[in-house]
């Protein structure tokens, strides 16, 4: 089975056509949450995921905000700001879309497991060692993805001797035994924030076990244009271009 990993599109078409072009064909498609806040496209963007053919989608925090499941209490201004123009823009029918995602985390195989911020709390932030070991104490499958956070991120957890290390390198490697856990994010396709402007995204693949981190160049200049044409805020158009 060939999956293609994606989280937190961010209403961000340019960057989200690009990642499904490069993917290439895919068996299915895992969808981490966050498809809405930031960009200029919600309703687009939700149009996108509906029309593929295999997908597997969980919510993510800007998804229940813009839905009006939740307030706004927890978001910062710009945030704010923005979810606050996405739920405007919302057709019904792609509001009623949004409500009815699942909470994550969701099991997808014995192998795999999927959440937007970590397996024992939907909004919480994966940053740090302390972090990780918790979420991967907390899983229930050997391979867990997540998002949110928008920096790729991979690391293992031996149930044995508690040692938790992380993954370096780019094409990650599975393979798994009932002592190793596994933890990945594979970055932000709409919204990236390690510095690399590019879209992120990840190709599993089961037949050999392995994870492959991905980024791809898209017209950054035209989603830019899009969201000053919106009338958003225009630092979230800056930080289209820096990664930030």
């Amino acid at each position: 089975m060939r999956y293609l990993v994606i989280s937190d599109v961010h209403a961000n078409l340019e960057a989200f056509d690009a990642v499904l072009a490069a993917a290439g064909t895919c068996d299915h498609v895992l969808a981490l949450g966050d498809f809405v806040g930031y960009g200029a496209d919600p309703n687009a963007v939700i149009d996108r995921v509906r029309s593929l053919a295999a997908v597997t989608c969980i919510r993510g925090n800007h998804d229940k905000v813009g839905s009006g499941l939740e307030s706004t209490d927890g978001f910062n201004q710009l945030a704010r700001r923005a979810i606050d123009w996405t739920s405007r823009q919302l057709t019904g029918d792609h509001r009623e879309w949004l409500t009815a995602l699942p909470e994550g985390p969701v099991v997808v195989t014995d192998l795999l497991e999927i959440c937007h911020g970590a397996p024992f709390d939907e909004d919480a932030y994966i940053f740090d060692d302390l972090d990780a070991t918790r979420a991967l104490q907390g899983s229930s499958r050997p391979v867990c993805l997540f998002g949110h956070t928008h920096v790729p991120a991979a690391f293992a957890l031996s149930r044995t001797d508690r040692v938790l290390r992380p993954l370096p390198g780019t094409r990650l490697d599975l393979s798994t035994n009932a002592d190793t856990s596994f933890l990945v994010n594979c970055g932000a396709v709409g919204q990236p924030r390690d510095g690399d402007p590019r879209a992120a995204f990840g190709i599993l693949d089961t037949a050999d076990l392995s994870l492959t981190l991905v980024r791809v160049a898209y017209d950054v200049a035209k989603a830019q244009a899009k969201i000053v044409a919106a009338g958003l805020p225009e630092v979230l158009a800056h930080r289209l271009g820096v990664g930030r």
